[in-house]
Formats: structure tokens, C-alpha cells, sequence
């Protein structure tokens, strides 16, 4: 299947990724970052999934969210009637739980079901053995119970039923994870447990404060920024796969089910500006944790928890989503410089002291101490925001958000009257927005480059206006919107930076970096030409799935979808745009 045939379920714990066709690809256990019981994804059934379908040919197939929910929908229609799957996880508050309830609704279909887990992403078959209720398999500290009235046969350590739904009938599955060396949970009723669980996504919905256009897609994204957010730390995962290929059949795969300190001033605004505070200062604290040791350690990236090592390895036996290999775990980007970090911990800090409309003089203190830290590291080149795998550059977007932490620090200072070097802060920022506006800049072709003296483009560059580094409708801004259009567009959506001549040292390319197209269109917006930022406003919304769910790019040669899905930072760029499209995006 396309990466965009699939569905998010979660319990703000772990996700799993549901396919048209009824099957669950994907699902790590119990957290989003352990190693998966079911890794089709990556393979093929082999490598775990749990299928539900009905047994014949399958006519027509269509599918939902139950409004304002995380609970799916899938109706199959067969020559023998229709049937739904209704499938959900239900919000955390003991064992990771997996509920899928059959329905019949028209006739009467003949169904099959096939539960093979195989853990530690798909490398180890389990014990599978009968319970009086179900059945249970497990293998090392791991062990699932499958919960239901329906006769199983267990074969090949796997779990397969065959039985058929007549219409107004409902037959229920309950999946249950737990350490191998404890009893298993008792389940949960179903039906009571759905229930509770639309009620839960649509008071939590409900509480969106958004009403422009396109709330639709907001909310949507608001939910799957929800449903990345392990509720225990408040960290976000930037996605709940590995190695979904930018690349299909190449090498650029990589694992996001991390937290990324950039995206944590994104995420803050869009859920602040969006009525969800208890979310944006939830993750304002995860930051605060994870950041916690000296300034000069701070990574691009944490485990949920805030854990620092995040080596990375290949797991040579899976195939790859259509032959993308390697399949990794971990990601190595975590021990990368990358200067605009620093920007990024003071933007955190910025938006939760904004909220307060105050600041603890230990987080004041903490704060210039990060300060003192980038006065040093903002002239040294860095690796860049993008994680590239080539030389360290003096990366003009990373000099951008050097300057941004220098200005907010100042504001702060001035707008709450603390103590600090403010002329140092101000001579410092105005030496970086000379020197960017200097080394940065391609007067020539009127635009602002990757690096300082480079002929390439980087996309990141239209964040300029929308940080505030320049004025939207200053000439220079309208080069650069012009110039990453016309020399990185394709097909009307932007790369992120130039390919040729530029050593990201990997081989291949990739397609449209979906949160790079909705900086185009936020900045196209405070250009001042918002007919043109809407009418690729609405052509990005058509790129999203039947779902509403996007990956991290999208393919304009074989119009799909790439890249790890869903995508936070493709959703967080949604909601963000929405606001600034219609004119309630902060700066």
C-alpha cells in the first residue's frame, strides 16, 4: 500500500498505523520508540501484522474518522453485503490496550482474521498459546493478550478465525501489551471503552479555539499533534515511524520517533494560539527537563524522556517499505552541532514566559546561561537545521535563529524589567542581522542563500519574515520568495534546498518537504499577495490523505506521499499557516 493508504490510532503512548485494506502494519510496544510487534510496514506479513477483512473480494472500501475523534472507520463493501472496522486505542491509563470491533451493516460477510506478532521489529516469533478467553503470545520481556468470543486457531505462531458478521451483529478484539513476567491485565469491555473513548477526542477537540478557514484541517492536525504526545513526559514525537523513505528505493531513511527541539517553538505557538496550554506548557516542562544540564550540551534531539543516546543501527533483516534500505533505529543527527538549537530552547522559553506574563528568577538565570553559550558558538559554522551529513557551513537560517534568541531576550528583558546585558544583546543581534544581510544575501539575484557565499537556495530562509528578521514586504524578502520558487519549485512546491553542487553527503534526492511548502505560502502571506498564498494553501490541503494525515514530503513525478507518517512538523506548518493566512499567527 501508499504510504497514504494508512490511518493513526494512538493512546498517547504508542501509535499504529491501520491500513485500507484492515491491516495493522505498524506498532511499537509500549512506546512510541521500542521495537515494533508488527513491522509490515517495513517488510510483509511476515514481519507482524494483525489483519482483519472479509474473506472474499472486496468491491469498494471507504473509511472515516468519527468527527472530532482518533476512532476509525473502515467499511468494506463485498458481494455478500458490507461490513465496518472499527478500530481505536483508548487514551492511556494503565497497559497499552488495541481494540478493533466488527459491525455488520448490510448482508451477511464471511470475515478472517490473522494476528502474527513478531517483536523486536519483526526478527522474533513469540509463543503462542490458548487462554480461556483468547489467547496470549509472548517472547523476552514482551507479551500480548488477545482478548474475544470469536474460535481462534493458533498455527505457525500466529492466530487466525474465520467467522462471519450478519447485519446489526458485532463481534469485538482486545489486545493487551505487558511485561512477560506479569499477569495480564483483565480486558476492558469494548463497547464501553469506544464509548469513553469518542467522548474523550471530542471534549479534547472541542476545546480548539481556532474558527477561520480551513478549521477542518486544523483540528485534524491539532489531533495527531495530540495523538504524537506521550502524555506521561510531554514530549512529541516527529513521528511515530522509522524509515518511510524521502527517497522510495534509496537510502535517505531515517527514525523520527524522537523529540526534536525545533519543533518545540512551533508546537508551542500552534497550541497556545489554538485554546491547548495545558499541551504547549506540558511540552514548555519536557524541554526544561531535557535541557536541563549545561547550555553546551543541549542536542537537537531527546528520547521522550529526555534521553540523550540515541544511537544508530541498521536492521538488516527487514526489506525496507519498497526496497528502501537500510531500515534504521535510532538516529546519529542527535550528536550534530546545530546552532539554531540554542534559538530554539530561548524561543521555549520566550513563549512560556509570554503566557506567564512573568519569569522565575532560577528560569531568568538559566536563560542567560544559554545566552553566554551562544555568545560563543554564533560565529562557529554549524551542521545546519536540516541534519545533513556533509561539511559544517556557516548556514544562514542558523545565524537567523542566533539573532531571533539575542532579540526575544531583549524584548523580554525591556517588556518585564530583569537584569542582563542588554547592550551586549543588542550590539550581538545587530551584528548577526548585519552579517547575514551581508554574507547571507545574493544581492545579484536578490536573494537570501543556504550558507554564507553560496549560489544555493534553502527554503528555510522564508522563516526570515515570519520570525521577524525582515519586514514581509521588504524587497529582499520578495526575492527570496521569488527565487526559492522559480530554482526550487517543482510542480509549484519548493525542495528544501538545492541538490546540485550541494554535499549533504548522501546520494539520491527526495521530494517536496511538505512544511516547507506551507512556510512558502505563510510568507507569500505576509508578502503581501494572499491570493496566492491561499491558492496554495488549498492545493497543499488536497495533498493530504482521504484522512486528513500528512507525511513528512510529497512526491510531484508519482503524486504520493513519502517520508515518515504522519508527520508532526507537516501539521505543526499546517496549523501555523491557517493562523498567519488568517491573520492570527504570532511573530
Amino acid at each position: 500500500m501508499r504510504i497514504e493508504d494508512y490511518g493513526l490510532i494512538g493512546d498517547l503512548g504508542t501509535a499504529a498505523l491501520v491500513g485500507r485494506n484492515g491491516s495493522i502494519d505498524w506498532l511499537c510496544l509500549p512506546r512510541f520508540d521500542s521495537g515494533a510487534c508488527f513491522a509490515a510496514l517495513l517488510g510483509d506479513e511476515t514481519h507482524g501484522r494483525w489483519l482483519i477483512a472479509p474473506a472474499g473480494e472486496v468491491t469498494g472500501t471507504d473509511r472515516r474518522y468519527r468527527p472530532g475523534t482518533l476512532v476509525l472507520e473502515t467499511d468494506f463493501e463485498t458481494a455478500d453485503g458490507a461490513v465496518r472496522v472499527i478500530d481505536f486505542m483508548p487514551p492511556r491509563e494503565g497497559p497499552p490496550q488495541l481494540m478493533r470491533i466488527v459491525e455488520g451493516l448490510r448482508g451477511r460477510v464471511p470475515m478472517r482474521m490473522e494476528l502474527r506478532p513478531r517483536f523486536d521489529y519483526g526478527a522474533i516469533a513469540p509463543v503462542v498459546e490458548p487462554r480461556v478467553d483468547g489467547a496470549a503470545a509472548y517472547v523476552g520481556a514482551d507479551a500480548l493478550h488477545l482478548s474475544t468470543p470469536v474460535e481462534l486457531t493458533l498455527a505457525d505462531r500466529s492466530l487466525r478465525a474465520e467467522f462471519a458478521v450478519p447485519e446489526g451483529a458485532r463481534e469485538r478484539f482486545v489486545m493487551s501489551w505487558h511485561p512477560s513476567w506479569e499477569s495480564a491485565p483483565p480486558p476492558d469491555d469494548a463497547e464501553a471503552t469506544l464509548a469513553r473513548t469518542q467522548t474523550w477526542w471530542t471534549q479534547w477537540s472541542s476545546r480548539c479555539t481556532y474558527e477561520g478557514e480551513w478549521r477542518e484541517a486544523v483540528v485534524t492536525s491539532l489531533i495527531v499533534l495530540k495523538a504524537l504526545t506521550d502524555q506521561t513526559t510531554g514530549g512529541i514525537v516527529a513521528a511515530p515511524t522509522t524509515s518511510l523513505p524521502e527517497d522510495l528505493g534509496g537510502v535517505r531513511n531515517w527514525d523520527y520517533r524522537f523529540s526534536w527541539l525545533r519543533d518545540s517553538v512551533l508546537a508551542l505557538r500552534s497550541m497556545l494560539a489554538t485554546g491547548y496550554t495545558e499541551e504547549a506548557l506540558a511540552f514548555r516542562l519536557w524541554t526544561a527537563r531535557a535541557t536541563a544540564g549545561d547550555p553546551r550540551d543541549a542536542q537537537i534531539m531527546y528520547g521522550l524522556g529526555g534521553e540523550r543516546h540515541l544511537p544508530e543501527m541498521e536492521l538488516d533483516w527487514l526489506p525496507g517499505y519498497e526496497g528502501s534500505k537500510p531500515v534504521r533505529m535510532g538516529n546519529a543527527a542527535a550528536d550534530q552541532f546545530q546552532l539554531d538549537v540554542y534559538g530554539e530552547v530561548i524561543g521555549v522559553f520566550y513563549v512560556g514566559a509570554s503566557v506567564a506574563g512573568a519569569v522565575e528568577p532560577i528560569v531568568w538565570k538559566r536563560a542567560v546561561e544559554v545566552m553566554e553559550v551562544i555568545d560563543s558558538l554564533w560565529p562557529q559554522p554549524d551542521d545546519g537545521m536540516w541534519e545533513v551529513r556533509g561539511p559544517r557551513r556557516h548556514f544562514t537560517q542558523s545565524k537567523v535563529m542566533a539573532w531571533l534568541a539575542y532579540n526575544v531576550m531583549v524584548v523580554l528583558a525591556e517588556r518585564l524589567e530583569l537584569e542582563g546585558p542588554l547592550d551586549h544583546w543588542k550590539a550581538t543581534r545587530d551584528q548577526i542581522h548585519a552579517e547575514v544581510c551581508e554574507k547571507g544575501y545574493d544581492a545579484e539575484r536578490n536573494t537570501f542563500t543556504q550558507y554564507y557565499g553560496s549560489n544555493e537556495l534553502d527554503a528555510n530562509v522564508l522563516q526570515i519574515p515570519l520570525v521577524g528578521f525582515l519586514p514581509g514586504d521588504d524587497d529582499r524578502v520578495t526575492g527570496t520568495i521569488d527565487a526559492v520558487r522559480s530554482e526550487l519549485g517543482r510542480d509549484g512546491l519548493p525542495s528544501r534546498y538545492s541538490n546540485v553542487d550541494t554535499d549533504d553527503g548522501l546520494p539520491g534526492t527526495e521530494g517536496q518537504f511538505l512544511a516547507c511548502s506551507f512556510w512558502l505560502a505563510s510568507a507569500l502571506a505576509v508578502n503581501g499577495r494572499r491570493d496566492e498564498a491561499k491558492e496554495l494553501m488549498d492545493r497543499l490541503l488536497t495533498l493530504r490523505n482521504d484522512l486528513g494525515l500528512l507525511a513528512e514530503e510529497y512526491d510531484v513525478d508519482a503524486k504520493r506521499q513519502i517520508g515518515n507518517f504522519p508527520q508532526a512538523f507537516s501539521h505543526l506548518a499546517l496549523v501555523t499557516s491557517a493562523q498567519v493566512l488568517g491573520g492570527t499567527g504570532v511573530q
